[in-house]
């Protein structure tokens, strides 16, 4: 499979995904339709289907319009999430096809909103697997709590996604990578992982490129909100369990302002 990122809007993103054999794709949170349109039509690509991780206007305002551009083709969405033009709704653990080796398995991730899903990507079996986390994991941070709490958080950040294969790359849904890497320092300042990869982001920007795909491998590593299980990162915010660290740490992040 081949996974194209799409720059939309201030610093969204939307990701085409690509069946290689039949040509068909998938298009993630197509805020800018035309933009989605036109890269699959340079690639010859058959748009087949809408995968739309949450509510918000900047991830599913483009939904109605691809409805009409593109007459037939299916919108996923969260059963929960009242996600607009929606024609199919998915809930935790179920699958959808792409093409032939493509397969699509929605995760249900609340907390930034209550029926947030991610969703995890595999292909063919020599190809590392992707998962499009919309606004819930970021490189190096997380999302907002809008609608949930940190338990959730805690569930779909370090159970539900940090458990996938380390390999996965993450493909999120902002181009936040340089500050919240300049947050995570506050906290880790020692942590040469991080350093090296604010370096490296900050070059990436400063080319005109963009920092995604990271892995989980590589968020375990270096993302604070990934970490809260580490005695020393409670310690440096001042708790005494992982759920109680990162409610502080993403209500620190809440008032940086680097």
């Amino acid at each position: 499979m081949k996974i194209q990122h799409i720059p939309c809007l201030e610093d969204n993103y939307s990701y085409l995904i690509v069946d290689e054999s039949t040509k068909e794709a998938a298009a993630v949170d197509p805020v800018e339709p035309e933009k989605i349109l036109e890269a699959a039509n340079l690639h010859g690509l058959t748009l087949k289907l809408v995968l739309t991780t949450h509510h918000h206007w900047d991830h599913a305002g483009g939904n109605e319009k691809i409805k009409q551009l593109v007459p037939g083709i299916k919108v996923y969405g969260g059963s929960i999430d009242n996600v607009k033009g929606c024609t199919d709704k998915v809930e935790n653990g179920d699958k959808v096809s792409l093409g032939a080796d493509v397969t699509i398995l929605a995760l249900h991730t609340p907390c930034h909103t209550q029926g947030h899903i991610s969703y995890y990507v595999t292909g063919k079996e020599d190809e590392h697997p992707a998962v499009f986390t919309g606004d819930t994991l970021f490189i190096a941070s997380c999302g907002k709590f809008f609608e949930g709490t940190a338990e959730q958080m805690y569930q779909s950040l370090n159970v539900t996604l940090g458990s996938l294969p380390k390999t996965t790359r993450v493909y999120c849904g902002h181009e936040y990578s340089v500050k919240n890497l300049q947050f995570a320092l506050t906290l880790e300042p020692d942590n040469s992982r991080t350093q090296q990869k604010l370096t490296w982001a900050q070059h990436q920007r400063q080319a005109g490129q963009a920092t995604v795909p990271s892995t989980i491998e590589d968020e375990l590593e270096t993302n604070p909100f990934m970490r809260v299980d580490l005695p020393e990162i409670q310690e440096r915010v001042g708790c005494k369990s992982p759920i109680e660290a990162l409610g502080e740490i993403r209500k620190q992040k809440d008032n940086w302002r680097g």
